[in-house]
């Protein structure tokens, strides 16, 4: 190949040397790549009801009334078996309201379809119970006479466990002294929880907050671990207050709505 291109033109030779360089490019342009895109996805008031059903139904002690909303936020991906090529991510990449995630960041890795719709159902079960758990113990309830029953539709994960655990709250003692836990806001957030009412970090921050800004939001419960993520691309008019734990949260809407003691901010 050398001694042929040494007989060419230089004009020539980097024709020919060109060819498999466009060929990779090519390539490169139409094969599919281990990403997925994300954008901000629905919210639900967990507060209210969800395709006709009520998010949250408990029975085994007196409920009350609530006025505001706490909306749990998700993002929406492409699917674990959708084709994402570099034309995909070079057209995302720099959009504020879509995110280019490694596909393993999003979906289990070596998972089917199926396996993978299974496990995100799995995930949501865990987190219902561990914020029914979480939030029980909080009040001091006893869970053998309480029961709690919550109902989200096409939603899976894990990230929605902090703002189930708020709504129950919120539902059975509002801020403790016979006001709402929102003061009548329209409150956001996500975070995981364990039944100790430890708040974890997610993903896709900078688009739940989008999405919670879009559907009415002025305040975003962001886990603190994930203050920068949410600051990055911050909506207009979105207030962030950070949160490690249920008590935590619990305070800072006590005092967000009271104005007596300390918010915190990111």
């Amino acid at each position: 190949m050398l001694s042929r291109l040494s007989r060419l033109s230089r004009p020539a030779a980097v024709a020919v040397c060109a060819v498999p360089v466009v060929g990779l490019l090519a390539t490169v342009a139409f094969a599919p790549l281990p990403f997925t895109i994300a954008q901000p996805g629905m919210t639900a008031n967990v507060l209210g009801e969800n395709k006709g059903e009520p998010v949250i139904t408990i029975s085994g002690t007196q409920t009350r009334r609530t006025t505001g909303e706490l909306r749990m936020t998700t993002i929406v991906a492409t699917g674990p078996d959708a084709d994402v090529d570099l034309g995909d991510v070079l057209d995302n990449w720099f959009r504020t309201d879509r995110a280019v995630m490694p596909r393993d960041a999003v979906y289990p890795s070596g998972e089917s379809v199926k396996e993978i719709e299974e496990y995100n159902a799995a995930e949501m079960k865990e987190s219902q119970d561990t914020a029914t758990e979480a939030a029980l113990a909080y009040l001091g309830e006893d869970a053998d006479d309480v029961k709690v029953t919550l109902r989200l539709a096409d939603v899976g994960g894990p990230s929605a466990g902090l703002l189930f655990s708020l709504g129950i709250v919120d539902k059975l003692d509002g801020d403790g002294s016979g006001g709402d836990l929102t003061g009548g806001r329209v409150i956001a957030g996500t975070g995981t929880i364990d039944g100790s009412g430890k708040v974890g970090a997610v993903g896709g921050v900078p688009l739940k907050t989008q999405a919670a800004r879009r559907d009415g939001a002025t305040i975003f419960l962001v886990p603190k671990a994930e203050c920068a993520d949410a600051k990055a691309e911050l909506p207009k008019g979105l207030r962030l207050i950070p949160v490690t734990t249920l008590k935590n949260a619990v305070s800072s809407l006590v005092a967000l709505e009271t104005g007596k003691g300390s918010v915190p901010s990111c």
